[in-house]
């Protein structure tokens, strides 16, 4: 694996049909550190998932650039072994073969690292061995894929990324369909890999209340540009929130967390704090 490293976006703005079209994206800069979960906010269609495929390389931004700190060049001029060994992505939605057991699966990050031709080293079974355990999924790691939870899925998702070897990781909406418990179950696991394994995680993310719980750092994006950051409790604000996304909200401390506890207009905010409350 590359040395724990950040990953920094300078001035990325992006068209998708020349200079005629719309920004998508408008002078991002941001900066995603080792051993930090950094979240991407905003309402649908500000720019989330295009900054995440500028950010793995995989997309080459109409005008600044992406990169590793430490990294020899801008993450789209890499070769794709080269990028693999520094970036690995979750995307949003993935086709999983049924019959793929959560083993094969994994092992498919090695492939990213090393090329499709090149034979399976020892190295990379230790790889692949180590991201199932990373996981939790070594004892399940003859089962189809096809007969795993959402939450398993994902887990297996982003075993695959590990087994990659990359420092970063970057998410889309990694807790997508997935019910109460599965999306616990997938943040915790991102948030101790960056605390423990000093991955430095970029992830995108619509509910508000994981991101106050789970992230360090947090950027709102609005039609492509940066409208606030910093940590949880900078940015989840009554004021910047009823902005961004054009409906009024409310803003309590979560009664369990002490983290911002985002409650829409239309919810009594004292009832919500009474029910957590509640359950404690």
């Amino acid at each position: 694996m590359n040395p724990p490293s950040a990953l920094l976006l300078e001035n990325i703005s992006h068209r998708y049909n020349g200079a005629d079209s719309p920004l998508v994206l408008d002078g991002v800069s941001l900066r995603v550190g080792p051993g930090k979960v950094t979240a991407l906010v905003g309402p649908n269609g500000s720019g989330k998932t295009t900054l995440i495929r500028v950010a793995s390389g995989l997309l080459e931004a109409s005008h600044g650039v992406a990169f590793v700190a430490s990294g020899p060049l801008p993450l789209s001029r890499m070769s794709p072994e080269t990028r693999a060994g520094w970036v690995a992505v979750v995307p949003q939605a993935a086709y999983l073969p049924p019959d793929f057991t959560v083993e094969e699966t994994v092992r498919l990050g090695r492939m990213a690292a090393r090329g499709w031709l090149a034979a399976e080293s020892e190295a990379d079974r230790k790889a692949s061995e180590i991201a199932l355990q990373a996981v939790g999924l070594a004892t399940l790691r003859g089962r189809p894929l096809g007969r795993l939870s959402g939450g398993e899925q994902q887990r297996t998702l982003i075993g695959r990324a590990l087994a990659q070897g990359a420092p970063i990781l970057l998410l889309d909406e990694p807790t997508a369909h997935l019910d109460l418990r599965h999306q616990l179950e997938v943040l915790s696991l991102v948030r101790s890999l960056a605390a423990s394994g000093g991955y430095a995680v970029l992830l995108a993310l619509h509910d508000l209340n994981l991101v106050a719980r789970f992230a360090d750092e947090v950027f709102l994006l609005v039609s492509g540009r940066i409208v606030a950051s910093g940590p949880p409790a900078a940015v989840l604000r009554e004021d910047i929130l009823t902005a961004a996304y054009g409906v009024q909200v409310k803003v309590l401390e979560h009664p369990v967390h002490r983290t911002p506890l985002v409650v829409p207009d239309g919810a009594d905010p004292a009832d919500v704090a009474g029910d957590l409350a509640g359950r404690r």
